[in-house]
Formats: structure tokens, sequence, C-alpha cells
């Protein structure tokens, strides 16, 4: 039976790109179920040690259900820490679950256990957090490819800033040319490739450009998009 209604924690990590949001319900027996969701970047960490500082006295477990959280960088070992380090010092029984898409991925990359990597199954050869990692090639060659994916993330995530602006461009050429989504964005990739500008530099200019009040594209894109332009819609 559940003792208590879910108690929301909302803390907003002073990030541009998203939030974390941890939820806790405390139930009978003295278990708290913590739900996290959002992306383990800088000042996880933080967001989950002032969840557990809320935590009623005589809490005896922590279950974190991490199925909600979308995307975790290096910040999210030290999430991890901070979760074993409060087991540690009370001593309650963590865990932290559930665990999907990239954020499982990072975990699998660190060498740490998908299923629960505070807890690794008896016998398997992943290091949890509980026990401190041995220095191997192993470790070192699962750290350079962690970095490498990092770096990959990022530009996904300038990829995903930069959509917007991409979006509102391809309306523009789809309202002023009368083309299709596909064949709009085509045009905004020949213009890239051949003005030798990042494809959200041309979307930008392109936007700016169909305002009334705004500056026309410079001449280089203005040469390339029309070219784009008659060899994507054969006009």
């Amino acid at each position: 039976m559940t003792s208590a209604a879910p108690q929301p924690l909302a803390r907003r990590l002073n990030t541009p790109v998203d939030t974390l949001t941890i939820g806790i319900r405390v139930e009978a027996g003295g278990r708290a179920a913590l739900t996290a969701r959002g992306e383990l970047v800088h000042g996880c960490a933080q967001t989950l040690a002032k969840a557990l500082a809320e935590l009623p006295p005589g809490t005896g477990r922590v279950d974190l259900d991490m199925s909600g959280v979308t995307f975790m960088d290096t910040a999210g070992l030290s999430f991890l820490d901070t979760l074993a380090d409060h087991g540690r010092r009370h001593p309650v029984r963590v865990t932290a679950t559930n665990w999907t898409g990239q954020p499982r991925r990072i975990l699998e990359l660190a060498g740490l256990d998908t299923t629960d990597p505070l807890h690794p199954p008896a016998g398997g050869t992943g290091p949890g957090l509980s026990e401190p990692p041995v220095a191997s090639a192993v470790a070192l060659e699962r750290a350079e490819r962690l970095l490498q994916l990092q770096a990959e993330v990022e530009q996904l995530r300038r990829a995903i800033a930069s959509r917007p602006v991409i979006d509102q461009a391809r309306g523009v050429l789809m309202a002023a040319h009368a083309c299709t989504p596909e064949q709009a964005w085509d045009i905004l990739r020949e213009t890239s490739q051949r003005s030798n500008t990042k494809l959200r530099t041309v979307a930008a200019a392109v936007t700016e450009g169909a305002r009334s009040d705004g500056p026309p594209p410079p001449e280089e894109i203005r040469t390339a998009l029309r070219t784009a332009i008659a060899y994507s819609t054969g006009g």
C-alpha cells in the first residue's frame, strides 16, 4: 500500500538544452521510488542530491527508475556516484534500473552493468561503482570510445539546436517556389555545399531575407541558392 501521494521534485539545471526532473513516491515500509526524466548533464548530481536530502527519515530503500532519461554524458557517472554515496552513508539499499537508448550505451562503453550499474550480478565482469575500477587496456579503450561518443553526441546536439531555423527556411522555400519539403531540403543542402557555408547559416540567411525588413543573403549564398533552386525544381 502506498503511504503517500507522489511528491514531485522538479529541479531545473542551468543548461540551454534540457532539464532533469526527479519525482518521488514514498511507499509503506520506507521505500522511496524515484523517477528521473530528462538528461544527465552538468548539474544532474546536484539535482539528485537535493532530491535525496528531502527523503523522509526512516527511508530504508531508494529505487531510481531511469527509463525517462534520454541522454547522458560523463556527468551521469557523477550522478551514479551521488546515489551510491547516499546508500553508503545512511546506509540504505539503492538501485538505478531501466536504462534505455543512449544512456544504456554509455554504461556499456564505461564497462558498467546496464541492468543496475550500482549492483552488478554475482560473478559478472562489469565493475560496479561501489568498487574502484581496475585500470587495464580494456578500460582505457572504453574511455577512448566514450570520448569519441561524446564528440558524436555534441555534433548531434548542435544539429538539433539548428533544427528550428532550418525548418523555417524550408517553409520559406516551399512557399516561394512551390516545392516539396524534400526539394526545399535539397536546395538548402546544395546551397550550403556550393557556397561552402554551414547549413544553419544558409537557413538563417534565407529566413532573415524573407522578412520585409530583413537583409538579403550574402552574394555567395544568393548565387548558390539560385543555382540550387534551378537544379532542384527544374526552374
